[in-house]
């Protein structure tokens, strides 16, 4: 059984590897809407937790340690919302821009891309949470 997992493993890499590694931008722009949607649904566990988004000022960091700056959350989870512990940066090595309240939405979050600069075209567009499906 092990054997047919190990094949199938080599199969799926070997017709996937190539396509991810001629298109690196694009893995890493899937990447990032990846880690979009992943700290989206962080925020959405804190709100519930504490009956608010973190604010701007208070920033991801909310997400794995509890705000000193603000308003206060109430019931702050232990170990935090994020599984490793930290927030991650984006697959440029850039932090994800967060704005609360946002523009679009309860709360905005972008990756700036390729750039690290608001808007762009192509590898530089922007990725952001109220695009993201």
């Amino acid at each position: 059984e092990l054997l047919v997992v190990l094949v199938i493993i080599g199969i799926l890499a070997g017709y996937i590897g190539p396509k991810i590694m001629g298109h690196p931008e694009e893995a890493k722009r899937t990447k990032a809407t990846m880690q979009i949607q992943g700290i989206d649904t962080a925020l959405k566990m804190y709100k519930l937790d504490n009956g608010m988004y973190p604010s701007t000022e208070q920033g991801l960091q909310a997400l794995v340690e509890p705000p000193s700056i603000g308003q206060l959350p109430a019931k702050w989870r232990d170990g935090g919302y994020l599984e490793k512990g930290t927030v991650p940066l984006d697959p440029w090595g850039n932090e994800f821009v967060y704005l609360s309240p946002g523009l679009n939405g309860d709360f905005d979050l972008s990756s700036y891309a390729l750039d690290n600069e608001a808007g762009g075209e192509g590898d530089a567009k922007d990725i952001n949470n109220w695009e993201v499906e």
